[in-house]
C-alpha cells in the first residue's frame, strides 16, 4: 500500500509556487548544477554518424532527427554549469575493440568543447569546475561507464586519467571477471584481488569510483577498499522503486558515512516501479507487433501510440524525483546527494516538464516548496560532488609517492 499511497500524496501535493520557483533560480544562478552523467556523445555517435561539427549544439537539438535531450541553450535554461559527460560503449564491446571505441568517444568529447570553445571548456579538477563553471561556461569532466573499457589493463586506466577522464564506473550492465553488475551473474562476488588493484589505482589517480551499475556485493567491496568517498552518478533509491539500478537503504548509508555522493537519474523506470511496469507491457505489444519499443514522444509507431493512449502511462513529475531525492538525503544525509541525470541515454524520456537537460529548475523549484534551505539546494546542486572530487584529488595527493601498478586481468 505504501507506494499507491505516495503517488495519490504526490498527485494531491501543492504546486511550488512562484517564490519557490524564483528562489530556485537565485540559488542555481549562484551555484549552477554539475549533473553526474549525460550521454550526448553515444547519442552523436550512434544517431548522428559521430559527425560532431555538424550537430549545432547551439540550436535546439530537440527538433532534429532524431532528437537529443542536450544543447546548450537548453543547459543554460537548466541552470548546468558543469557536466560529466559519459564515454559509454556497450558492455558487449570488450578487447582492445573496447579500448579503441572509448577513444573514439572521448574524441567525440573532445570535438563538441573544440567546436563550442566559447560555451565550453575541459576541466581536469575541482577548481577548474568551479572556475569554469562561474565564468559561464560549461564545466566538462569525461567519466568512462565500464570497467570493460580498460580491457583489464591498469596502463589503459592511466592514459583515460591523462585523456581527461575523472571517474569509472566499476561495470556497466555485464560484470568483467573483477567486479560484478546489478544486472549480470556474479563472477568476482564482490571484487576479486585484480578489482581491488583498479580501486587502489583510482585512488592513486584521483579518479573517482562510481558505483553505479554495480551489484551491492561489488560496491560494499567498493566502499571498503577505496580511500576516497565514491559516487554513484546517475542512480536512486531502492526502496521506493525496486530495481537491481537503485541503491538499498544499507548501502546509501554506508556511501554517506564515507562522504560520498548518490546522485539522482531523471529515468522514469528508476523512479518509479508503475512506469517500469507500465512500460515493460508497452514493450511487450511493441515486440508482438515487430515494432521498436525503445522509442518515444515523437518518435512513438503510431500503433504503439495508439496503445498508449488506451493504457495511459504513470505519473512521474518533478515531485516523483524530488522523493528519492530527500529518501536519500534522509538516510545518506543531505551532504550525500546529487544530481545525475542520464539524459540521452533514457530514450527520450523524463518526468513531466522534464524531457531534456532544460527540467531541473522544476526539481529545485519543488525541493524548495519542501522547505530545502538554499545553502541545502546549493550543495545538491554542485557542492556536494565538488568536495568528493577534491577529497579524492587529497587522496591522491597523499599517494603521490607510490608507483604505478603494471597489472593485468587474464
Amino acid at each position: 500500500m505504501i507506494l499507491p499511497l505516495l503517488l495519490l500524496a504526490a498527485a494531491q501535493a501543492p504546486a511550488p509556487s512562484a517564490h519557490d520557483r524564483a528562489r530556485a533560480e537565485r540559488v542555481l544562478e549562484r551555484a549552477p548544477i554539475i549533473d553526474g552523467h549525460n550521454d550526448l556523445p553515444w547519442g552523436i555517435r550512434e544517431h548522428h554518424h559521430a559527425a560532431v561539427e555538424s550537430v549545432d549544439l547551439t540550436k535546439d537539438t530537440s527538433k532534429i532527427d532524431p532528437p537529443l535531450q542536450t544543447d546548450l541553450a537548453r543547459l543554460k535554461r537548466g541552470r548546468v554549469g558543469g557536466q560529466f559527460w559519459s564515454v559509454w560503449i556497450p558492455a558487449t564491446t570488450t578487447g582492445p575493440q573496447a579500448v579503441e571505441t572509448t577513444i573514439e568517444q572521448i574524441d567525440i568529447v573532445r570535438r563538441m568543447i573544440g567546436a563550442n570553445p566559447t560555451r565550453m571548456a575541459l576541466a581536469r579538477d575541482a577548481a577548474d569546475m568551479a572556475r569554469i563553471a562561474k565564468s559561464g561556461r560549461i564545466a566538462s569532466l569525461i567519466g568512462v561507464e565500464g570497467g570493460h573499457q580498460i580491457d583489464g589493463r591498469l596502463s589503459v586506466l592511466r592514459q583515460y586519467y591523462n585523456l581527461g577522464v575523472r571517474y569509472m564506473t566499476l561495470t556497466h550492465t555485464k560484470s568483467v571477471g573483477w567486479a560484478d553488475a546489478s544486472t549480470d551473474t556474479p563472477q568476482a562476488n564482490g571484487l576479486t584481488p585484480f578489482g581491488r588493484q583498479v580501486v587502489r589505482e583510482m585512488n592513486r589517480l584521483g579518479m573517482l569510483i562510481d558505483v553505479a551499475h554495480v551489484s551491492d556485493a561489488t560496491m560494499a567491496a567498493a566502499l571498503a577498499e577505496s580511500k576516497a568517498p565514491v559516487i554513484a552518478s546517475h542512480s536512486n533509491a531502492r526502496a521506493l522503486a525496486d530495481r537491481p539500478r537503485n541503491i538499498p537503504d544499507d548501502l546509501l548509508r554506508a556511501i554517506g558515512a564515507k562522504g560520498g555522493v548518490v546522485m539522482v537519474n531523471a529515468y522514469p523506470a528508476f523512479l518509479s516501479a508503475e512506469w517500469n511496469a507500465w512500460d515493460n507491457r508497452r514493450g511487450a505489444f511493441a515486440k508482438a507487433q515487430g515494432l521498436p519499443g525503445n522509442l518515444y514522444g515523437a518518435q512513438t509507431p503510431a500503433a504503439v501510440k495508439a496503445w498508449e493512449a488506451a493504457n495511459p502511462a504513470p505519473r512521474v513529475t518533478a515531485a516523483t524525483m524530488a522523493d528519492h531525492v530527500e529518501h536519500i538525503a534522509k538516510v545518506a544525509g543531505r551532504a550525500s546527494v546529487g544530481i545525475g541525470g542520464d539524459y540521452d541515454g533514457i530514450s527520450g524520456t523524463g518526468p513531466e516538464g522534464m524531457g531534456g537537460v532544460d527540467g531541473y529548475p522544476l526539481l529545485f523549484a519543488e525541493l524548495a516548496r519542501r522547505g530545502w534551505s538554499d545553502s541545502d539546494l546549493a550543495a545538491l546542486a554542485q557542492g556536494n560532488v565538488l568536495r568528493v572530487l577534491g577529497q579524492a584529488e587529497a587522496v591522491a595527493k597523499a599517494m603521490a609517492g607510490q608507483r604505478p601498478v603494471d597489472a593485468t586481468y587474464p
